[in-house]
């Protein structure tokens, strides 16, 4: 057994109908919505990240989905997913949105990532799921403030705090990376005042507005 089967969880044994998804999806619209005034060590994210063939969002296609929950300040290897994506990924799909639930979604490239499974859910699943999306190449620099030329890269974040991985480029090992680096980012923006998921993207908001990404 190696990293990645330690980390997952194993996949569900999920019905492919379409009475099951639509049961699923039911299920989905009727939680409750997350408390975004939670503090950061009494709440739960969602770490959510994909690998696909390169970056383009009208040429290159998602090829798998990882995601992590972050409990109270704490990364549970058993509360993870990695799912490929096939070419009828309805179910993965439905799977994917239900390991979310409503949970606040936390990613590293929203850009491409939010974008990505935004369109598969509408494409699939035919709805837009609303969710708070936390974008760690907005927020590490923001909460950090490295010099302007600073990093903008996964890697070069994960060099600064050395984090390791047991697979890069890899949907659910870079999801692992990324919830490393939230946990060390939500101690550092208690200290700055930005104790809540809602102050976050707050925080967010204001540093794309008055910033030109590199």
């Amino acid at each position: 057994m190696n990293w990645l089967d330690r980390l997952r969880s194993p996949r569900s044994e999920a019905s492919t109908s379409a009475p099951a998804i639509r049961d699923t999806l039911l299920r989905w619209q009727a939680l409750p919505p997350p408390d975004l005034d939670r503090p950061h060590f009494d709440a739960r994210y969602v770490v959510i990240n994909t690998a696909a063939t390169g970056l383009d969002l009208e040429r290159d296609r998602v090829l798998a989905i990882g995601a992590i929950i972050i409990d109270a300040g704490m990364i549970d290897p058993r509360q993870s997913i990695y799912v490929p994506v096939d070419e009828n990924p309805a179910d993965t799909l439905v799977e994917v949105l239900h390991f979310c639930g409503k949970l606040p979604r936390v990613v590293f490239n929203a850009g491409f990532n939010r974008m990505a499974l935004e369109r598969l859910w509408a494409q699939w699943l035919k709805i837009e799921p609303e969710a708070l999306w936390l974008d760690l190449f907005w927020l590490l620099p923001a909460v950090f403030r490295p010099e302007l030329d600073g990093p903008t890269r996964l890697a070069q974040w994960m060099t600064i705090f050395g984090i390791d991985t047991f697979q890069r480029h890899h949907a659910l090992g870079d999801a692992w990376a990324i919830a490393q680096l939230f946990i060390a980012l939500q101690g550092h923006a208690t200290r700055l005042g930005a104790a809540t998921a809602r102050a976050l993207a707050e925080l967010e908001r204001t540093r794309r507005q008055f910033t030109t990404p590199a």
